[in-house]
């Protein structure tokens, strides 16, 4: 099996290249930087100069390849609301380049990595859990560029599994583990280490391996349906529960009280009139959507067995510490 992974210098995306090399697949791997190897360090992967806006190196890295796994969406960091119009308009054109690549290369699975923000909330009367059935409706929260962009990206994916072709969308809930070399969520668990999280912040996660991530990748090309979105989640917490359990894997106090939700707020407001102001603002503002996920589907359909939270915690802060960052 011939893989292409997309994003195979990040975080979740070299995870997907190493299990497709347990697997005995030949895996090439897309980079913007030629010495860039992100936590794979010499793994034995086809390395390939390119970008996801350079429709000409994306045919060039899609050339004999069976299964391309795309985990390079497009993030926007920005969280100006005045700049979402611009963001969507991005995310849809860079999405289309690459759709129109695999199509052309005659790809035989495209597995597309989106995210927990394209699954919505189901009706407070129905009583359960979100699952796949629920989705994200565009302007629900259209001062975010980052929900506005996602849920365009993975719409542009199952139309083109309408039209016939053969790709599966994952949506990863919170990540955590070892190789987080852009420290995506792996922040959070030094910041407790470190005793800097004094605070929680009101609401739900679920949280989830980045190994049982990528295992799920390789099971999507195996298992996955085409035009089906798999929840590839872990366990639900409340974020003072999450932050709690890592605090006592660590040998620390946990954080001592939460933050009131008219004080995140305020913070959004003023990142919004100041946007020059370091915050979160994408996700600071979609707090209230914030939720536990039913991971049913994928354990039924994909055989995902998430592992308990507290070796995550473990075997990510073992690697934090020997790559220098503790």
């Amino acid at each position: 099996m011939k893989t292409l992974v997309l994003g195979a210098t990040g975080f979740i995306g070299g995870h997907i290249a190493l299990s497709a090399l347990g697997a005995r697949w030949s895996v090439r791997g897309l980079r913007r930087n030629s010495k860039s190897t992100g936590h794979l360090g010499d793994a034995p992967l086809e390395w390939v100069n390119g970008n996801l806006g350079d429709p000409v190196s994306l045919r060039d890295a899609m050339q004999d390849i069976d299964i391309v796994f795309h985990a390079a969406a497009y993030y926007p960091q920005d969280g100006n609301p005045r700049k979402v119009p611009q963001q969507v308009a991005y995310a849809k054109g860079e999405i289309q380049q690459v759709l129109d690549a695999a199509k052309e290369a005659g790809i035989r699975r495209f597995v597309f990595t989106s995210t927990l923000s394209t699954i919505g909330h189901p009706a407070p009367e129905e009583n359960r859990l979100a699952d796949e059935r629920d989705i994200y409706r565009p302007g629900t929260l259209p001062e975010s560029g980052y929900y506005e962009a996602k849920i365009a990206m993975e719409n542009a994916v199952l139309e083109a599994a309408a039209e016939g072709l053969d790709a599966v969308v994952l949506n990863p809930t919170a990540v955590f583990g070892p190789g987080d070399v852009h420290l995506t969520m792996g922040q959070l668990l030094i910041m407790v280490a470190r005793c800097q999280a004094v605070a929680w912040l009101p609401g739900d996660i679920n949280v989830v391996d980045v190994r049982d991530v990528a295992q799920a990748h390789i099971a999507a090309v195996q298992k996955g349906r085409s035009g089906e979105r798999y929840i590839i989640g872990g366990h639900n917490y409340s974020v003072k529960d999450a932050l709690t359990a890592v605090a006592q894997n660590v040998g620390v106090k946990p954080p001592r009280f939460e933050v009131p939700m008219r004080v995140l707020k305020a913070l959004v407001f003023l990142s919004d009139i100041i946007p020059a102001l370091p915050l979160p603002s994408n996700h600071l503002r979609a707090l209230p959507l914030w939720q536990g996920y039913n991971i049913e589907k994928a354990k039924q359909e994909l055989g995902l067995s998430p592992r308990p939270f507290y070796e995550t915690v473990q075997d990510a802060l073992n690697w934090f510490g020997e790559e220098g960052y503790l």
